[in-house]
């Protein structure tokens, strides 16, 4: 199996950056579409980011467009979120999912995620 660990959290001042990591071990391959969740208290799990196994189709929500990047490194087995403009609202545990590439890629659905990360806290202060 595929198991996903995430670094790079922490706490910063609104307006700052934090690149997140997302190192995969286990039954790897290069073709696995990957994602970035955050939830923060009280609410639900909400789609940050996506990238597809080659890396040439990237997504972001909304509400991160314009701020935050995801890029992949395929022969290191990483992913990368590097989140600038920080605002308050992006406190969040950030977890990071998996899927094998499929040709459709439903990136904003937790449902087609098969390996998740166990999450590292980003804490924004204003």
């Amino acid at each position: 199996q595929v198991q996903l660990v995430e670094s790079g959290g922490g706490l910063v001042q609104a307006g700052g950056s934090l690149r997140l990591s997302c190192a995969a071990s286990g039954r790897t391959y290069s073709n696995y579409n990957m994602g970035w969740f955050r939830q923060a208290p009280g609410k639900e799990r909400e789609f940050v980011a996506a990238i597809s196994w080659s890396g040439s189709s990237t997504y972001y929500a909304d509400s991160v467009k314009g701020r935050f990047t995801i890029s992949r490194d395929n022969a290191k087995n990483m992913v990368y979120l590097q989140m600038d403009s920080l605002k308050p609202e992006d406190t969040a545990v950030y977890c990071c999912a998996a899927v094998r590439s499929t040709g459709y890629f439903r990136y904003a659905s937790r449902a087609v995620y098969d390996y998740w990360g166990q999450g590292t806290q980003v804490t924004v202060s204003s």
